[in-house]
């Protein structure tokens, strides 16, 4: 029988790796027996996104394991995991606040596999070094909260959230769970935390390649519902089985963070969390089609400074100098002439500005991030003042219920229920850049056999990125910038 070994003594034969040069907090803590080396390259070129990290491991490491799996940011970041869960924390905190409308499969999948998210947070806080993990989730998820409490252990807890937008923010919630604010351009390490999505911890806990994903379909369809499809199945399948309606458009991700679906063949990757569908003249589908120009030619002649964008901005709020209607001012008034609003650089892109804040349906949101991306080629320096929050945070905070009716989606249902049965395809197309970082390189040739959860895709060497694995048994019969695989059951 093999020996079991407490977190403390695991911990307790650690050794410490150089500190975090914006902080003082250590990079890195892992247990010597593991053989472990780790060297950690910040890119100062880029301020406040995630570092370079060069990994390297010598024999069996647990990180090694994560390394192999392919798991990444399943809520839509897509950062390797493997990288993330080298970090030094205090704590491990479970994002399940899914706080775009209309979107269930976290809360769906807390419902159905409590053990296994249990056993991925155990395993997150080994890895990490951290003494609790508290699961950020919402009140109304109520059949979750049922599944969870009996089961977890001491050192797991829960933090209920109201139902407001943006709750599954990461610094948001990193800051309601432990009071503490990630600084702008920095991480929520920065203060002693990791912070990972409710199906990023499931794929940990099942300790399995990344095969399959939930995707939550909702809107003008027939069957909202939450599907478990494999990787690289097209878009288009999850919307014949929820009933898409016709004469309707689709959004990729959620009706706030999303995007417009161009191609309904795209394929299903391991960040996707819905597919919303409106109809084509839905105002808010008409927005998300609305040309850049068009929008930066109604800034410039209709935004009355009223600065409602800033008042209401949750990264403004938790004390980061981001300020919306300085974008909005510098489009109108100096675009082309002068440098962007630096705050810009620190947006979090939830949208918030565009879809709640805007008496005038004007859109800040896309003005500061499109500045947001100039800044990044450009700035140099962080913004290393401590924020200080904001007295009006925890009262500025739309609910849900209120953002859906202000959205026109009010009218659709708000359940999705997990389908048992999972879908099967015949063929997918798997995508080798699904994470951030460099694509996979393929490691089969075409006419190449491969069976569900064979590597197909490594990480290039040296270089930050995620495994790519087949999602079904068949024949890979093309290779490019994804590898399709034929030989699947149809659904």
């Amino acid at each position: 029988m093999q020996k079991k070994i407490s977190i403390h003594t695991l911990l307790a034969k650690g050794r410490s790796y150089p500190k975090n040069p914006f902080t003082s907090r250590t990079l890195c803590a892992l247990p010597e027996r593991l053989g472990l080396k780790l060297h950690r390259i910040y890119d100062y070129n880029i301020p406040g996104l995630i570092a370079r990290f060069t990994l390297m491991t010598q024999g069996n490491s647990i990180t090694e394991r994560y390394k192999n799996l392919g798991i990444v940011g399943a809520g839509g970041g897509g950062f390797p995991t493997h990288i993330k869960l080298t970090g030094r924390a205090d704590v491990v905190i479970v994002n399940g606040a899914e706080c775009e409308p209309l979107l269930h499969k976290d809360k769906e999948l807390m419902a159905a596999e409590p053990d296994v998210l249990l056993e991925g947070i155990k395993t997150a806080m080994i890895s990490t070094g951290a003494s609790r993990a508290v699961i950020g989730i919402k009140t109304k998820a109520k059949s979750a909260i049922s599944a969870l409490t009996p089961r977890m252990d001491n050192d797991i807890s829960m933090h209920l959230l109201k139902d407001t937008y943006p709750a599954g923010d990461e610094f948001v919630l990193t800051y309601e769970v432990t009071g503490k604010i990630p600084p702008p351009g920095g991480l929520p390490l920065d203060v002693g935390a990791v912070v990972s999505n409710v199906e990023t911890l499931v794929w940990l806990g099942r300790n399995e390649p990344v095969t399959e994903k939930l995707v939550t379909v909702a809107g003008e369809v027939t069957c909202p519902a939450t599907y478990r499809v494999p990787v690289g199945t097209p878009c288009s399948v999850l919307l014949e089985a929820a009933g898409q309606a016709p004469g309707t458009g689709v959004l990729c991700g959620g009706v706030m963070m999303g995007s417009v679906l161009t191609d309904p063949d795209m394929p299903v990757t391991k960040t996707l969390g819905g597919l919303i569908v409106l109809p084509r003249d839905h105002p808010l589908y008409l927005r998300y089609i609305r040309p850049t120009s068009h929008r930066n030619r109604i800034a410039r002649s209709a935004c009355d400074q009223c600065n409602f964008c800033t008042q209401l901005c949750p990264r403004y709020l938790l004390g980061h100098p981001v300020e919306p209607h300085l974008a909005m001012r510098h489009i109108g008034m100096a675009a082309g002439t002068a440098p962007p609003p630096p705050g810009s650089l620190y947006c979090c892109g939830c949208n918030l500005c565009s879809f709640w804040s805007c008496p005038e349906d004007l859109d800040p949101g896309t003005v500061t991030v499109n500045y947001r991306s100039e800044l990044q080629k450009t700035e140099t320096q962080k913004n290393r003042a401590i924020p200080v929050i904001h007295p009006m945070f925890q009262y500025r905070k739309p609910s849900i219920s209120a953002l859906k009716r202000r959205l026109g989606l009010d009218q659709f249902t708000d359940d999705a229920p997990l389908q048992k049965t999972p879908i099967t395809v015949r063929e997918v197309n798997i995508p080798l850049l699904q994470h951030i970082g460099a694509p996979a390189e393929p490691v089969i040739t075409p006419g190449s056999a491969v069976r569900k959860g064979d590597l197909i895709g490594r990480i290039p060497e040296g270089k930050l990125g995620a495994a790519v694995h087949a999602s079904i048994d068949g024949e890979v019969t093309e290779i490019g910038e994804s590898i399709r695989i034929t030989g699947g059951n149809s659904r």
